[in-house]
């Protein structure tokens, strides 16, 4: 284990985090709340000295392996969320620091679950920060460091692979350290369309970048108490349509830029994820307006809702926990299903569904044709064994996260309905899940146990389960 480039990375973390405070810190001189911005200015600085100390740490070698850029992934996430959660508890907007480290954690991974009954009781730095947390962690912190930070050996590539989400991570370009440049490109400029789209109708500038870093990172922190139901159909429709946007594939939009629109939409995931989404919406449509739902108004709910929940990014209009039966049940699946790989949303993602579906089918054959030769395939190429058989382990671990996750928060004592969708919410990244965490709930009444339990689903969800539990490995930190 090479302990000080990982010093070294999270050098840079902390670096970064002390950036990442200033922005908060402008908000509250702006709006006079000057304790909140010294706050986040004192921690600006603390991060930015702890930063500076790892940095200046000596190194042989900067070159490390795929043991140390997961350990490095799950590390940073950790302490970010650790030092995010600080500037909560020291104004006074969430006492309890297990509360607020629950708030941060789901903000940095995009969950958007939270503790809080009363939104618009924080301070407009504190509201700020808990979105902008969702557009740090949508594309995630160490893809910008290896933006701007240049690596040698297998480096590059083991950070990504780490903290990317998807069964497979591919450059875009020779030069990983150009690829991640790519990437944060088309997340900035989509994420600043955005922002011009909300202005013009009529959203006020500070209301409009926080929908946007919810928006854009598929995180869903409301500033309002019943998130986006309050803001006008044009508005809503903006927000439906980049949610949808920010669940595509990146390369989706790379293929775009290069004009290469033919192998753009030969993308099998691309497609799957299109023809889900109207799939949902078709059969929700016709479930609500058989049960009394008016069609124009329900329309606008279902197309808002299903990229909502399909995205993971848990904005609502709408209360869907007071849908019908069939129709709840159709959101659960949705949370399990997710975006695209290579986008920023959460969930098992549409690739590996495809990959399971694909494999069902494989297996069926060989019973029939046992001396069949069945390849599977993706977009046209051959999809290697080992990915196969990672997907098929990581969903395993997942089940089995699921299930004793599942066990441990059931001690408090809540319906089934709450426990189970507690945990799909958080181990996908989605957000509200039914019941007592419904759209217009929240997750305060869980015991601290659960809070942490739900904290390390949130970041195993995010991280795709392996860094996480590589901490808790003892090989791991073993020379």
């Amino acid at each position: 284990m090479n302990y000080r480039i990982i010093a070294k990375i999270l050098g840079w973390v902390f670096s970064l985090q002390g950036i990442f405070m200033l922005p908060p810190c402008l908000v509250g001189i702006l709006y006079k709340e000057y304790f909140d911005a010294a706050v986040y200015l004192v921690i600006s600085l603390a991060c930015s000295l702890v930063g500076y100390l790892l940095r200046r740490i000596k190194t042989k070698s900067t070159t490390f392996y795929a043991k140390e850029g997961f350990v490095a992934v799950a590390l940073s996430w950790i302490l970010l969320s650790m030092t995010g959660a600080i500037p909560f508890v020291l104004n006074g907007d969430i006492p309890s620091y297990t509360d607020a480290l629950f708030e941060i954690i789901s903000g940095y991974t995009t969950t958007g679950s939270s503790i809080l009954t009363n939104v618009e009781g924080l301070s407009h730095s504190n509201l700020f920060f808990r979105s902008f947390s969702h557009w740090i962690g949508g594309m995630g912190v160490l893809v910008f460091i290896l933006a701007i930070l240049p690596m040698t050996g297998g480096s590059t590539m083991n950070l990504l692979k780490a903290e990317s989400p998807g069964p497979s991570v591919s450059k875009l370009v020779p030069k990983m350290q150009q690829t991640a440049f790519i990437l944060y490109a088309i997340y900035f400029v989509m994420t600043l369309i955005e922002i011009v789209l909300l202005l013009l109708g009529g959203m006020p500038l500070f209301d409009s970048l926080c929908h946007a870093f919810g928006t854009a990172g598929t995180g869903g922190f409301g500033i309002k108490n019943d998130s986006i139901a309050g803001y006008s159909p044009y508005l809503q429709i903006v927000i439906t349509v980049f949610m949808f946007l920010f669940g595509v594939n990146f390369t989706f939009y790379y293929y775009i830029l290069i004009r290469k629109i033919r192998d753009a939409f030969k993308m099998e995931e691309v497609r799957w994820y299109f023809g889900i989404y109207w799939l949902v919406v078709g059969l929700l449509m016709i479930n609500l307006i058989s049960n009394g739902y008016a069609a124009g108004e329900s329309l606008l709910h279902v197309t808002f809702q299903v990229a909502s929940i399909m995205t993971t990014t848990g904005y609502a209009t709408t209360d869907f926990n007071l849908w019908p039966e069939f129709s709840r049940g159709l959101m659960v699946c949705l949370m399990f299903i997710g975006a695209c790989a290579g986008s920023t949303g959460g969930g098992l993602k549409v690739s590996r569904i495809m990959l399971w579906l694909k494999q069902v089918r494989k297996e069926l054959t060989q019973q029939i044709h046992p001396r069949r030769v069945h390849v599977i395939k993706m977009d046209g190429k051959e999809v290697p064994h080992t990915q196969t058989h990672s997907c098929n382990v990581l969903l395993m671990t997942y089940i089995i996260i699921f299930i004793v996750s599942f066990l441990l928060i059931s001690l408090d004592g809540f319906d089934t309905t709450t426990n189970f969708t507690a945990i799909a919410a958080t181990l996908n990244n989605i957000g509200p899940g039914l019941n007592m965490v419904g759209a217009t709930g929240n997750f305060s009444a869980f015991s601290d146990f659960s809070k942490y339990i739900l904290m390390f689903d949130m970041l195993a969800g995010r991280l795709e389960v392996f860094p996480m539990l590589l901490l808790f490995y003892p090989s791991t930190w073993k020379k």
